[in-house]
């Protein structure tokens, strides 16, 4: 932290792509914990190209998160049930309930809002990620 009380870091430019890291076509994934020194909250910022899916489904055993669609359209599963997303849409998912996401036409970034990982925990900390959850295996 810095002294003034706070840290600033531009999400897109400041915080590492672990997607684009990890090899991971047609999603950039920026989480900005560790970047901005959070302690009690997390934020990360994820951009799916036009009609592209996350390769892989989580879902947390404590955790809950908001997702907050900044630009774009596109759909997530939540559980057994496809939500319509759009500019602006706000959804609270509870920790148990598997979750993914997939870009329209025009593409989908999100924030997204939880808590940080505690220091002890290696990633993914309390997430279990779940490859190919949600069916077509081609996105």
């Amino acid at each position: 932290m810095s002294e003034e009380g706070f840290t600033k870091a531009n999400l897109r430019d400041d915080v590492p792509d672990v997607a684009a890291q990890g090899g991971v076509e047609g999603l950039a994934a920026h989480f900005a914990s560790g970047p901005l020194g959070l302690q009690k909250s997390g934020i990360s910022y994820q951009v799916i190209e036009p009609g592209k899916r996350q390769p892989w489904g989580h879902r947390h055993k404590e955790q809950e998160e908001i997702y907050v669609v900044i630009d774009g359209s596109g759909k997530a599963m939540l559980g057994d049930e496809e939500v319509e997303l759009a500019e602006l849409d706000a959804i609270r998912v509870a920790p148990e309930l598997a979750r993914n996401f997939e870009a329209g036409s025009d593409g989908l970034s999100l924030l997204a809002f939880g808590a940080p990982r505690p220091p002890d925990q290696e990633p993914p900390g309390d997430a279990e990620m779940l490859p190919g959850w949600w069916g077509d295996e081609d996105f």
